[in-house]
């Protein structure tokens, strides 16, 4: 999972490019070194938060960034869920 990566670094999108693990890109389209295209051209587990910068601060009240800090979290479990373990992840499963 790379929260904020830099992916308008080539280096760094070609190593994303070589990971045979699945991997989940999280960023914001008012962040300088996210590029959405690049983040959906490397993998299809991709949030992309509308306005959020580098820190995931959106714009307006700061309920608001806390809600996509929440969001953030969601995706980040379902994708655990789903993609690292996928068996046995009930709740209460040993």
């Amino acid at each position: 999972m790379w929260l904020t990566p830099v992916l308008t670094d080539e280096p760094t999108a070609a190593a994303l490019r070589r990971s045979a693990a699945p991997c989940l890109l999280i960023g914001g389209t008012a962040d300088k070194v996210w590029d959405g295209r690049v983040a959906r051209s490397l993998t299809p587990h991709v949030l992309q938060i509308e306005g959020a910068d580098h820190g995931m601060f959106v714009p307006g009240p700061l309920s608001q960034s806390a809600a996509v800090l929440g969001q953030v979290t969601t995706t980040v479990e379902n994708f655990l869920d789903h993609q690292v373990w996928p068996q046995g992840n009930e709740q209460g499963s040993s």
